[in-house]
């Protein structure tokens, strides 16, 4: 299946994206740069996400300011930081 690209402006995990082999971009407001395999990511953390209040009430966990720790160690591909 071909690889779908995706720019955002926050760290994000759906339920509308999975099963779209989403290669996610992400780029804060400090211009750190994190890319990472969606459905990877959250295949490595779906227990942690479907616990949580958020995935329950919206089906999405967003971060606007970093990306979890728990997400950068289960599949994260690639990591820019500003200078």
């Amino acid at each position: 299946m071909k690889s779908n690209l995706i720019t955002k402006t926050r760290f994000i995990l759906s339920n509308s994206l999975l099963g779209q082999s989403a290669i996610i971009t992400f780029t804060n407001n400090k211009g750190e740069s994190f890319t990472y395999d969606h459905d990877q990511v959250f295949a490595c953390n779906a227990d942690r996400l479907l616990n949580m209040n958020c995935f329950i009430k919206y089906g999405n966990y967003t971060n606007s300011n970093k990306i979890p720790t728990w997400a950068i160690q289960s599949s994260v591909k690639h990591m820019e930081f500003a200078a």
